[in-house]
C-alpha cells in the first residue's frame, strides 16, 4: 500500500507539473506574439491593451476549455474501458457523444432559441441530448430486470449510436448550406471559446463527474477482473457500475457540449498513460485525467498556430495525432 501511495504521489506530481507548464505556456504562443508583462499591466486600459485582449479573450478561455474537455474525455475513456472490459472502448461507445451531437444538430438546423446561464442554444441542446442518450442506453441495458450487464450495455450503446447517427444525417438533410457548414464544422470538434461562461457551465457536471470518479479507482481494478470476481471481493457491482456509467457519461456530455465530438482523446490517452504507470487504476485514472488536459491543450495550440491564414478544428489535429498513435499502440500490443 505504501508503495502504491508513493507511486501515486510521483505520478500526480509529474503529470500535474506538465499540465501547469502547458497551461502557463500555451496562452503565450500563437501566430501573434504577446508580452505577458504587458498583458498584466493594469496601467494600460484594457481597450488599448492588445496583449491583454489576446491573452484573456482569445487564448486563455480556449486553453482552459481544452484542459476541461481533454481531462473529461480521458477520464471517461479510462472508466469505459474498465467498465466494459474492452480496451477499444471510448467516450462515444455508448452513444452519449452521438446523443450530444443530435441535440446540437437540432439546435443548429432548427435555430432553437435557448438562453440558459448566458449560454447559446447549441451547448445547452447538446448537453440535454447527451443526458437523453444516457437515459436511453441505461434503460435498454436494465430492461430485462437483471442488472446492468456490460455485454447488453455495450450492444445497446452500439445500436443507439447507429440510430442516432442516422438521425444526425436526416437532420443535416433538412439544413440549408449555411447550417450545413456550421454543423459539419461543429462535428469536427472546435475549441473556439471566447468567454468563460461556457467553461463555468460545463465545469459543474464535470466537477460532479470527477467527484463520483474519485471513488472508483480500486473498484475499476476489480471490475476489470469480471463482475463475479469483483462481487466475491465485496464490491457492490450494480452500484459501482451505475456510478461509473453516470460519471463517465456526465463528463462526456459536458465535454462534447463545450467542444463538439473531439476524437481519439478518450481512447489514446489512457493507453499512453498505462505505458508509463502500469495498469493500476489508482494511478491510471488521475494520470490520464491530468495528461488528457495537457494533450488537448497542445493539440489546440497546433490547431490555432499551424497556419496563419486558417485555423484547423482541434478534432482534425487529435485525429491526425491520435490515429497513428493508436495504430502504434495496437501493433505494440500484438507484437
Amino acid at each position: 500500500m505504501q508503495h502504491v501511495r508513493g507511486r501515486l504521489v510521483v505520478t500526480v506530481a509529474c503529470f500535474r507539473g506538465l499540465l501547469l507548464f502547458t497551461l502557463v505556456t500555451a496562452p503565450l504562443l500563437g501566430t501573434t506574439s504577446i508580452s505577458l508583462a504587458r498583458a498584466f499591466d493594469r496601467s494600460i486600459p484594457f481597450a488599448d491593451n492588445v496583449d491583454a485582449q489576446v491573452f484573456f479573450v482569445a487564448r486563455l478561455p480556449r486553453v482552459l476549455a481544452a484542459a476541461v474537455v481533454g481531462s473529461s474525455l480521458a477520464m471517461a475513456g479510462v472508466i469505459f474501458q474498465a467498465l466494459l472490459g474492452n480496451p477499444l472502448a471510448a467516450p462515444d461507445t455508448l452513444g452519449v457523444s452521438m446523443g450530444a451531437t443530435v441535440g446540437a444538430m437540432i439546435a443548429i438546423v432548427f435555430h432553437l432559441n435557448i438562453d440558459m446561464l448566458g449560454l447559446t442554444s447549441v451547448p445547452v441542446a447538446s448537453f440535454i441530448g447527451s443526458l437523453g442518450a444516457l437515459a436511453m442506453v441505461y434503460l435498454l441495458a436494465v430492461a430485462r430486470g437483471r442488472g446492468t450487464s456490460t455485454t447488453v450495455l455495450l450492444l445497446a450503446g452500439v445500436a443507439l449510436t447507429a440510430l442516432l447517427g442516422a438521425a444526425v444525417r436526416f437532420i443535416q438533410m433538412l439544413a440549408d448550406y449555411t447550417d450545413t457548414f456550421y454543423s459539419v464544422r461543429w462535428m469536427m470538434g472546435s475549441l473556439d471559446v471566447a468567454s468563460y461562461a461556457p467553461i463555468g457551465a460545463a465545469g459543474v457536471p464535470v466537477a460532479i463527474a470527477f467527484g463520483m470518479a474519485a471513488t472508483l479507482p480500486r473498484v475499476l481494478d476489480l471490475l476489470s477482473l469480471g463482475s463475479d470476481a469483483a462481487a466475491a471481493r465485496g464490491v457492490d457491482v450494480t452500484r459501482a457500475e451505475r456510478i461509473a456509467l453516470v460519471s463517465a457519461s456526465l463528463a462526456t456530455g459536458a465535454a462534447v457540449s463545450l467542444a463538439g465530438p473531439v476524437a481519439f482523446v478518450g481512447i489514446v490517452v489512457p493507453h499512453m498513460v498505462r505505458l508509463v504507470v502500469g495498469a493500476d487504476h489508482r494511478l491510471v485514472l488521475p494520470g490520464a485525467t491530468l495528461f488528457g488536459a495537457t494533450f488537448l491543450v497542445v493539440c489546440d495550440l497546433i490547431a490555432r498556430s499551424a497556419f496563419r491564414s486558417v485555423e484547423m478544428p482541434v478534432g482534425v489535429v487529435t485525429a491526425a495525432i491520435g490515429g497513428p498513435l493508436f495504430l502504434w499502440l495496437l501493433f505494440r500490443r500484438l507484437a
